[in-house]
């Protein structure tokens, strides 16, 4: 399908403006990566801790920042999390610790935050028993402790075993038919005793939120993530220099790869400029948007290297020009339609999408063009330079011609 036919656009011929383009835009990120916002890391890559946490109702995330804040969590990090009807967030805070008691302390930080500064009851939920966050064990204990169905006369093992199994079928209840969250207190009539219930309304309370996981990224186990997020993107970049090498010729493999460079180099000085952490989901969009940008700048090289075994008496510059014009057709339709999944990905995803799909928008605008208007120029400069060391006119390698 040829969107564009007859195209003598002069691409070569505004060479100055694509250099100036790139140029703000490179430098605008290295100077954001050096001097203002730095690169911002996830917790994937700086260590710290990751609770899920569910809601009775919609979260008000500004609220819960609020909280967090009052609190002294000065730089936890809120998105919500999943559809909005799951009513789920996610807060990340930055807590080094691995052990067992740091996954428990992460846990009571959001429970204390969100109980003092979030929940309905507030002050008055102190020295009763969050009956959402509480485990099988916690409430076991709570109802030997007092002990409402007057089971201590018939001994201590006998009223731990009747509470441990009160406590069993209330958290049952609670997580497989209420989603970890109940709507009352009444709704136990049923599954606990009436005496159990009723110490439950008076020493008990349900704060609407629950969490339900929590896990740590340690500070060895995020330097180990950032060393090899980093190599996987060298070594895909030395890769394809090889494989271009072979399939081409070198000037075809470093101008693809320095495209590539300047692509992944606004990718991520954008993400520091606007100040998006960056995640385990953005490297992999990253390592697609270098393929992606690869395949596109090949697409072109491929074209050029057919017209030049066509033709040897037309000019470089015309000739990688109406290389260029005749792959246009390709690059736009392959790239729009891919542009807009990708921009349907980021308006709609969600937060938890959110910077995978921001770097793939980045990327896939910035990549196309540096097809057109970083690799394409490099080969015809970097001939016109060897032709003028060797005071002949500039070419490039053309195809082999195939055995028959």
């Amino acid at each position: 399908m040829e969107l564009f036919h007859d195209v003598k656009i002069d691409w070569l011929g505004k060479k100055w403006y694509f250099l100036g383009f790139s140029l703000i835009f490179s430098v605008a990120g290295v100077l954001s990566l050096l001097f203002w916002h730095h690169l911002p890391l996830d917790v994937d890559f700086k260590g710290g801790t990751v609770v899920r946490v569910k809601f009775d109702e919609q979260p008000n995330t500004d609220l819960i920042r609020a909280a967090a804040d009052r609190a002294g969590l000065k730089d936890a990090r809120i998105v919500t999390y999943g559809t909005p009807a799951n009513h789920e967030v996610i807060i990340t805070l930055a807590q080094h610790d691995t052990s067992e008691a740091a996954l428990d302390k992460g846990r009571a930080t959001i429970v204390d935050t969100l109980t003092r500064n979030y929940s309905k009851q507030g002050a008055n939920a102190a020295g009763k028993l969050d009956l959402d966050n509480a485990g099988r064990s916690s409430l076991a204990a709570f109802l030997e402790q007092h002990d409402p169905e007057g089971l201590d006369q018939k001994g201590a093992d006998a009223a731990a075993q009747r509470y441990e199994q009160q406590a069993q079928a209330i958290t049952s209840f609670r997580d497989a038919e209420h989603g970890g969250l109940l709507s009352s207190i009444d709704s136990l009539s049923g599954v606990a005793d009436p005496a159990v219930v009723n110490e439950l309304k008076q020493n008990a309370f349900l704060s609407g939120f629950s969490v339900r996981n929590v896990e740590i990224v340690g500070p060895q186990v995020g330097a180990q993530l950032r060393k090899q997020a980093l190599l996987a993107t060298l070594y895909s970049l030395a890769g394809m220099l090889v494989y271009l090498w072979f399939r081409f010729e070198l000037i075809y493999g470093v101008a693809a790869v320095v495209a590539v460079f300047h692509d992944t180099l606004i990718t991520v000085g954008a993400f520091s400029l606007t100040n998006q952490e960056i995640s385990l989901t953005v490297i992999a969009a990253i390592l697609t948007l270098i393929g992606y940008s690869m395949n596109d700048t090949i697409v072109v090289f491929d074209r050029i290297r057919e017209n030049l075994r066509m033709t040897r008496r037309e000019s470089l510059h015309d000739l990688v020009n109406r290389s260029i014009n005749q792959t246009l057709s390709r690059t736009v339709l392959t790239s729009g339609l891919t542009f807009l999944t990708v921009l349907s990905l980021y308006l709609f995803g969600g937060e938890v999408l959110r910077g995978f799909s921001f770097a793939l928008v980045v990327g896939i605008l910035i990549g196309t063009y540096s097809s057109i208007a970083v690799a394409a120029p490099m080969l015809v400069a970097y001939q016109e330079w060897r032709g003028s060391k060797m005071s002949k006119s500039a070419t490039l390698p053309a195809a082999k011609r195939a055995r028959v």
